[in-house]
């Protein structure tokens, strides 16, 4: 049923789970310190090379949207395609909006932050979803979803960058390393990098072993 962009399982509809076919999970919570609003795709057994591939197309393209850099005062639309371009490159793509804003204990989708033709520009502060994806019509759907702050980018004069907060890793199970460049395996490497020292900390301090050693293999150069 993750072929469908936005699901609701009913008695007539809702299918039963296996190891053997994709996984897709839209999570979030709303916290006094934020709101969060997550999704990852995975596979517990045997991808098929096209999962395989599309599935790392959707990596492709949150990885270079999340690490560009863009002048000051851009609007989301005018960077949107860079989500898409890897999907674009073999025909394939998605039929729903690349990100809205996320407001802090308050609207999950929240108005006026994002990368639609109607959005405010881009400003230092906002934060906003990443999210691509793709869909196959009764077979599977894809969707990486990220949070990510507005921020100003380490740049002579001022342009703006993405600063990813999610620190979720992403499946290996999934990704083709053959399709991604040098620079997206860098961006990768620091994220999980990220992951491990912000996070592992914390399952240590709550003695969660099992879900520390899950962290160390799933963040792995």
């Amino acid at each position: 049923n993750a072929a469908l962009a936005h699901y609701s399982p009913s008695n007539g509809s809702s299918q039963t789970l296996s190891a053997g076919e994709m996984y897709l999970f839209d999570t979030g919570g709303q916290y006094l310190d934020g709101t969060t609003d997550i999704t990852r795709t995975v596979h517990w057994g045997e991808p098929t090379p096209l999962q395989k591939e599309a599935y790392t197309r959707v990596l492709m393209g949150n990885v270079d949207l999340s690490r560009l850099i863009f002048p000051s005062n851009t609007a989301g639309r005018t960077v949107e395609s860079f989500a898409r371009r890897a999907l674009w490159d073999v025909g394939l793509n998605y039929g729903h909006g690349t990100g809205h804003g996320i407001g802090n204990f308050l609207s999950v989708h929240e108005w006026p932050v994002g990368f639609q033709s109607n959005n405010v520009p881009l400003a230092a502060g906002m934060f906003t979803s990443i999210e691509p994806g793709y869909y196959r019509d009764g077979e599977f759907g894809i969707r990486i979803e990220d949070v990510a702050l507005v921020v100003e980018a380490q740049t002579k004069k001022p342009f703006l960058t993405f600063e990813v907060v999610s620190l979720v890793p992403y499946d290996r199970n999934l990704i083709d390393l053959s399709l991604l460049s040098t620079e997206q395996i860098q961006y990768l490497n620091s994220y999980y990098k990220r992951i491990r020292e912000r996070v592992g900390p914390e399952l240590r301090r709550q003695q969660l072993e099992e879900e520390y050693k899950w962290l160390q293999e799933s963040t792995k150069p």
